[in-house]
């Protein structure tokens, strides 16, 4: 293997399928692969994940180890039972910095445990748009100001407990109403609002910033992962960058869809960015055809030599941070609890004063999320004693649920962006005059008819937990 090849693969974040390492891995580990990305299928058990991760590292002992762990909605290691730390949403209505720093360090220091050094978190978009499908509540607000200082402490937080941060989705992905897993969005600008939180990542520190598959029309017609203009000029120049930059997840419409995975990982390399994330489903002939592509790129002049060894050099150096940082943190998990609790709003009757049935819409998964093993009304059915749990999608509502003498209970999320919620919940709603309505989502919208309503601002376990209790009035 060429040294050019060697170099371009340490540029190369995969992921791979299962539980143990998978014999094309170990060869591309050998001939100097950079990173993995850990997703849920990769993971069993704590114990478990740290053979795997320290399997891993006796291949490529340099190796960086990354993992989308935000806490609430998106997470890996607790993808079997949700989250015990709630999301950025319940954090930014909390607005307790140091609350926020507590539970990131908790979660960098459970991410530490099993061998992870890379968190691709927090996300640092400020959600402006309330259709925004893909983000909503997985910010801290939109509010910059507030956006800003809760990035800020959450990348100290994780990098207190020796795992590096990544702030994303540069330069923001919170005033889109596309989601860039299924297509390109567009924005026609850029303001500090959008900015003040990646400004407030590179001050605490940052050591990893991803890039948006977004277009920005005032700074061009490429997507921001592949534009020099948003890379070089914006991030590193104006913002003064000097750490890691990683691609979203090439395999995502934004990018296979409208350029292809090669080239796109061409052009984001020629923008400036350091680490490729292929993402979920790309696996060992994408690395071997997006290795290729560089060294062309390389050999015929449309990427810099230096530009390659600069890369390669910033991958290097996350994993040395890792491997040598002071760990000052310890699992904390009481804080998850804390301000899952802080974050809830009720307003009018909440307390049950009989057994519940709990009635679970079910909109559209998330594909950041993707689904997990339990949903939201398992976690609050099992919560509550005596309850029963009925669950519907779109298209499939039976508003006429026999309610037995049970005190009706409606989940919904992000009503404000599904009609068909709406009008669920107002039928249902209709029927009886003491129901609750629970909000997982962005509480944009209120019912009319329910007795009472409870915003958690997440839809972790840790979130419904936290209402269960004001339900059963523990709390």
């Amino acid at each position: 293997m060429s040294e050019l090849e060697r170099l371009a693969s340490s540029c190369i974040f995969p992921g791979f399928e299962g539980q143990t390492v998978p014999d094309w891995l170990r060869r591309r580990l050998a001939e100097g692969l950079g990173g993995v990305v850990l997703y849920a299928w990769n993971v069993e058990s704590r114990k478990q994940l740290r053979s795997l991760t320290d399997d891993l590292r006796s291949e490529q002992p340099d190796l960086v180890i990354a993992i989308d762990e935000e806490g609430g909605d998106v997470t890996r290691l607790e993808a079997g039972t949700g989250s015990s730390y709630p999301g950025n949403g319940a954090l930014g209505v909390v607005d307790d910095v140091e609350l926020t720093e507590r539970v990131a360090a908790s979660l960098g220091t459970e991410l530490a445990e099993v061998g992870v050094n890379l968190d691709f978190a927090p996300v640092a978009d400020v959600n402006t748009n309330p259709q925004n499908p893909v983000i909503g509540i997985r910010s801290f607000g939109s509010d910059g100001e507030l956006v800003a200082r809760h990035v800020g402490a959450f990348v100290r937080g994780l990098q207190h407990a020796g795992v590096a941060a990544c702030a994303k989705h540069f330069p923001g992905h919170g005033d889109t109403s596309e989601d860039s897993h299924l297509a390109l969005p567009t924005v026609d600008g850029l303001d500090e609002v959008a900015l003040a939180p990646f400004r407030a990542a590179i001050d605490a520190g940052a050591r990893s910033i991803m890039t948006a598959h977004i277009v920005v029309r005032s700074l061009g017609d490429a997507p921001a992962t592949m534009s020099r203009e948003i890379l070089h000029d914006l991030l590193r120049g104006e913002l003064g960058y000097t750490g890691m930059v990683v691609t979203d997840a090439l395999e995502m419409k934004a990018i296979s869809a409208t350029f292809g995975v090669e080239e796109g990982a061409v052009r984001s390399f020629a923008a400036d960015a350091d680490a490729l994330c292929l993402g979920h489903d790309l696996f060992d002939e994408s690395v071997v055809s997006v290795r290729d592509a560089l060294v062309d790129a390389v050999r015929t002049g449309l990427i810099a030599e230096q530009r390659l060894r600069e890369a390669a050099g910033r991958v290097a150096d996350i994993a040395s941070w890792a491997a040598s940082a002071a760990r000052m943190s310890h699992v904390d998990r009481a804080a998850g609890r804390a301000a899952a609790q802080r974050a809830l709003q009720c307003e009018g009757e909440v307390r049950l004063d009989r057994s519940a049935l709990v009635v679970e819409l079910v909109p559209e998964v998330g594909m950041a999320a993707g689904r997990l093993s339990q949903l939201p009304g398992e976690w609050l059915g099992s919560a509550l004693s005596d309850a029963d749990v009925r669950r519907f999608d779109e298209g499939n509502v039976d508003t006429d649920v026999g309610l037995d003498g049970r005190q009706l209970v409606v989940i919904a999320r992000d009503a404000h962006r599904h009609a068909w919620e709406r009008d669920a919940v107002d039928a249902l709603t209709a029927r009886v005059p003491d129901a609750i309505v629970i909000e997982i989502g962005i509480p944009y919208w209120r019912p009319s008819a329910a007795a009472g309503y409870v915003a958690t601002h997440g839809a972790a376990r840790v979130n419904v937990e936290a209402a269960a209790g004001v339900l059963a009035g523990k709390s």
